[in-house]
């Protein structure tokens, strides 16, 4: 590991969103990810974020950003209730809602995704490897 790892407890406003943005797209172009995976994380930030702050139900969450060589590692938590991972519906791309697309999305574009929940919050850790 290169020793980059930022570890952020930001306010749960939307407003937010673009400062972890900015960090990860940082974070990702200075190990050298090009710029359609850093347009890829900046979308998952921006998902992940937005389920902290509208489910998250806390003033504050936390977001870890990590990388190493070839990859970033985004884990992003909230202290809500939780939810049941296995009971998230997929979304019906034929007929898409306004609303909870996020983990689709996120799976759709990351290489690895994990969704942890109980009733003491929500973490979802994201991980992207930089192509060869």
């Amino acid at each position: 590991m290169d020793g980059n790892f930022i570890k952020i407890e930001i306010a749960a406003i939307p407003e937010n969103i673009s400062v972890i943005r900015l960090v990860a797209s940082a974070m990702a172009s200075r190990i050298g990810f090009d710029i359609e995976d850093i347009d890829d994380i900046k979308v998952c930030v921006s998902e992940a974020c937005t389920n902290a702050i509208r489910h998250g139900k806390e003033d504050m969450f936390l977001v870890e950003i990590s990388t190493e060589d070839t990859e970033i590692d985004i884990k992003v938590c909230d202290k809500g209730k939780g939810c049941v991972v296995d009971d998230i519906p997929e979304p019906n791309i034929e007929d898409p809602k306004e609303s909870g697309l996020g983990i689709f999305i996120i799976k759709s574009l990351m290489d690895s995704v994990e969704l942890v929940s109980n009733g003491k919050g929500t973490n979802i850790f994201m991980k992207k490897f930089r192509k060869r």
